[in-house]
């Protein structure tokens, strides 16, 4: 966690016109980043090592991916601004949660994918190939492929190809 940091800080603060030195921290920071992938900072991990990156993806400024369990970007994934992608879980009993219980749920993007600005996934979920999630929406649950989605929570508003 504290090589995130450090590395997170350095992505932050690296110079635009220095793709070079952008693209070796991105590596040096995550599990794995595709060809051709552009993150706009600030970008905010929790280890950095958990997150996956698919080749063309573009994703722009202030993603947050709490990665403590894994996150799997597809390829040709768009993200808006602000994007949160939310791993950890809580328990509800008020119990183990003052003792700070933690868990993780991984969450799945597939490709082509396109998230709205200030959307937040939540543990756990999928999203499916081709699918676009509205800005603002919150996920708590699966999305299949080839649909739009969009509120709080996140509902199937309708197919890719209606027209």
């Amino acid at each position: 966690m504290r090589q995130a940091m450090m590395l997170t800080k350095a992505f932050n603060d690296s110079d635009p016109q220095d793709p070079e030195r952008r693209r070796t921290l991105l590596e040096q920071l995550l599990g794995s980043v595709g060809t051709d992938v552009d993150i706009r900072p600030p970008l905010h991990v929790d280890y950095g090592s958990h997150l996956h990156i698919g080749a063309r993806t573009f994703i722009n400024f202030g993603l947050m991916a709490l990665d403590v369990a894994q996150i799997r970007i597809g390829e040709d994934v768009m993200m808006g601004p602000n994007v949160q992608l939310l791993t950890p879980t809580h328990p509800i009993d008020p119990e183990p949660r003052r003792a700070k219980w933690e868990a993780a749920l991984p969450i799945t993007i597939g490709d082509n994918v396109w998230i709205g600005g200030m959307a937040v996934i939540c543990p756990g979920v999928t999203i499916g190939n081709n699918s676009v999630i509205g800005a603002g929406s919150v996920v708590t649950k699966d999305i299949p492929a080839d649909v739009v989605a969009l509120g709080n929570p996140a509902r199937v508003i309708k197919s890719v190809y209606d027209r």
